[in-house]
């Protein structure tokens, strides 16, 4: 599919920039860099079990993650960990401190990075939401055998067991 320059409107070319194929503007010299997409999510502990939200949504209908979502353009990724564990679980947290951060490239929306914090509740009552079909807390033990999403949720979740 054809793809025109964002700043002139001229339609991109494919030329081999820092080694790699890039789309090149032949008029204005711009050059579009793909870029992965940015996550944000929390890692948030009770009693010893994880809290992990099962997505109620495609891609990984089904299956369970820390709850997590998209950073907007122009929020902190703190803040987007916060917003999205109350908007996913009925939860509200404070983030702590950075839990880990996780590569993933099999979501067929684009390949990203997970930004996980450690993080205390505040308030907030647990619930499932527009977006997902359960949140609860697991023990170290009930994890075994759950579907998860994706490759970021698998090595998240393992640095968790790691950690216990």
């Amino acid at each position: 599919m054809p793809h025109f320059c964002l700043m002139c409107g001229t339609l991109m070319q494919i030329n081999e920039i820092e080694s790699r194929p890039r789309e090149v503007c032949p008029a204005c010299g711009w050059i579009h860099y793909l870029q992965l997409k940015v996550s944000a999510g929390c890692c948030v502990e009770q009693d010893g079990k994880l809290l992990l939200v099962q997505r109620g949504i495609t891609p990984f209908k089904g299956a369970w993650h820390m709850p997590a979502g998209y950073v907007e353009v122009d929020e902190l990724p703190a803040l987007a960990a916060e917003r999205e564990t109350r908007e996913e679980s009925g939860l509200v947290v404070k983030a702590e401190r950075l839990f880990g951060a996780y590569f993933y490239d099999d979501d067929p929306r684009g390949n990203g990075v997970v930004i996980l914090y450690k993080v205390h509740i505040l308030d907030g009552q647990l619930a499932a939401s527009s977006e997902t079909l359960a949140a609860r807390f697991f023990s170290p033990q009930e994890l075994s055998g759950l579907p998860l999403a994706g490759v970021s949720a698998e090595a998240s979740i393992q640095d968790w067991l790691d950690g216990k």
